[in-house]
């Protein structure tokens, strides 16, 4: 892979400052995700919805490595970008995978359940009918349903709601 070579990479970051680098790399034209849900507090007797982070301290960054690693400086706040299983290069994440990640978080915020990586590897399966449609991952059965988990390979898992057999198909 190139310096040049545009791809997701995710990076850790200090706990509430995820929307400020957002909005930084945005001013900077550089596309980045940060999953969130929405949540209904109580304050002073009145209800308000906030939009939390479903993964606290991370964000996704669609750029080259030569930005990427130029970003904390720029910004000011503390990134630290994941590296792989082998610990000589950062994760990256492609761009389907990272397509079927932020469509699983924006259609199901309720519907999604985070999963470790310890997960039993599976058959690969992609979603053929339903809501899921295209949406490729790994069937799992999780409390006896069967499950497509998209893995964001090294970080994390998030498991659909349940799926019918019938709606899958074995890549």
């Amino acid at each position: 892979m190139e310096n040049s070579d545009i791809c997701w990479y995710a990076a850790k970051v200090k706990y509430q400052t995820e929307i400020k680098i957002k909005t930084f790399l945005e001013k900077n034209g550089i596309e980045c995700f940060i999953p969130f849900h929405k949540k209904v507090i109580e304050r002073n007797g009145h209800k308000i919805e906030v939009n939390r982070p479903v993964i606290p301290t991370y964000i996704f960054i669609h750029t080259n490595k030569e930005s990427a690693m130029s970003f904390p400086e720029l910004s000011g706040y503390l990134m630290n970008y994941i590296y792989g299983r082998d610990k000589s290069q950062f994760t990256v994440v492609s761009d389907k995978q990272m397509q079927d990640f932020m469509f699983v978080i924006d259609f199901a915020r309720d519907a999604v359940k985070i999963e470790n990586e310890t997960l039993k590897h599976g058959d690969k399966v992609r979603v053929i009918k339903g809501d899921f449609i295209g949406i490729e991952g790994e069937l799992v059965r999780i409390k006896g349903h069967k499950r497509v988990v998209v893995r964001l390979e090294g970080l994390f898992s998030f498991a659909t709601t349940y799926i019918p057999p019938s709606f899958l198909e074995k890549i």
